[in-house]
């Protein structure tokens, strides 16, 4: 028995070096002298093309060996399956460790032979065939690392590709992204366009504060046309930016700058109520005169006119605008560099609305 364990303890080491690249996989077919000593010690089964040897999750005890016929192992996963042929071995591992969890369906390709090996019955010829089964045993663990090597290796691209893929879809998702921004935002000022806003305002009632209301400032550039025509449009251009920089400014995180297009911006806030709607819009008209253009000249003074007021819940945006834009008309109409404030959306100063 000495010599028996000697001789095993070196079947791993063995089966390592035998599995290098360069060794090959070692086949699965049995010498005649192993065939015939599994045929006299296990027990002969007949089985039916499609019946079921075993299933995939299930324990096992005992090992196969195919006298005529054809086994398919079935392991999922996306994995290859494997067809095991006369004078060929499966279910070897459970008579290494014990019962051990089946990795595949076994299933009966064309009527088949069997010899069915029990633990019990391999334990009993590690004592009385010693050196079969320790070549057994070697050529064994030889498949079983190499098989393993080769999953592994196939598990590694898998992941490749699934890193591949992945990346993919980031880069995908940020075009998406950028897409959608680009969509949603005005080329020249960076402000949030139309399409923007209106995006805004359908997800709104989500992004509600308590204790708020809405209010809107409608920001008119005053003598754009004259600017363009005096200084040429690179330098109209340079003032729009300036523009929204101030509105941007005067927004909170909650709220949403816009340039609804040519001069025309709006800011849509969430506010405490009138007084606040007026602290705004003098903030961005304070800010517009502070403004100089370096180059242009000391004689391009620019200024805004703002149309003020207070929505409404639960009222279109149509209606909002029409009422900010009243008191644009008006603030226009009084020779502009100022602001008006529209009381007719329905709410009286410092009124909030009840926020469900």
């Amino acid at each position: 028995m000495a010599s028996v364990k000697e001789e095993l303890s070196n079947v791993i080491a063995d089966a390592v070096a035998a599995a290098s690249p360069r060794a090959g996989v070692q086949p699965r077919q049995l010498s005649e002298e192993e065939h015939a000593l599994f045929a006299r010690t296990g027990q002969h089964r007949e089985v039916a093309p499609g019946e079921v040897i075993f299933r995939r999750g299930e324990l096992g005890r005992s090992m196969f060996v195919v006298e005529s016929g054809q086994i398919q192992l079935e392991f999922g996963d996306g994995l290859p399956d494997k067809l095991i042929g006369p004078r060929e071995f499966f279910g070897e591992l459970v008579l290494f460790v014990g019962s051990h969890t089946r990795v595949a369906n076994a299933v009966a390709v064309t009527p088949t032979g069997l010899h069915i090996v029990e633990h019990d019955a391999f334990e009993s010829l590690l004592d009385t065939e010693p050196r079969l089964i320790a070549q057994f045993m070697r050529r064994s663990f030889s498949y079983l690392v190499a098989s393993e090597q080769q999953l592994i290796q196939g598990l590694k691209r898998r992941n490749e590709d699934l890193m591949v893929t992945l990346d993919s879809l980031r880069q995908a998702r940020t075009q998406l992204t950028t897409a959608e921004r680009l969509v949603q935002t005005d080329e020249l000022t960076g402000l949030c366009n139309r399409r923007g806003l209106y995006m805004y305002l359908e997800r709104l009632h989500q992004q509600r504060l308590p204790e708020t209301v809405l209010g809107l400032l409608l920001v008119d550039l005053d003598h754009f046309k004259q600017i363009n025509d005096r200084c040429g449009h690179l330098i109209g251009d340079q003032v729009l930016r300036a523009i929204a920089e101030e509105v941007q400014s005067a927004a909170s995180s909650t709220d949403v700058p816009c340039r609804l297009g040519g001069d025309e911006f709006a800011l849509l806030m969430q506010i405490t109520g009138e007084e606040e709607l007026r602290a705004r819009a003098t903030q961005i008209i304070a800010a517009v005169h502070a403004l100089r253009f370096p180059g242009v000249g000391e004689g391009l003074v620019v200024s805004v006119s703002i149309g003020a007021s207070l929505c409404a819940d639960g009222i279109d945006w149509a209606v909002w605008y029409s009422d900010a834009d009243a008191a644009l008309y008006e603030a226009k109409g009084r020779g502009g560099d100022g602001y008006e404030v529209n009381h007719s959306g329905g709410l009286a100063d410092g009124m909030l609305p009840q926020l469900a």
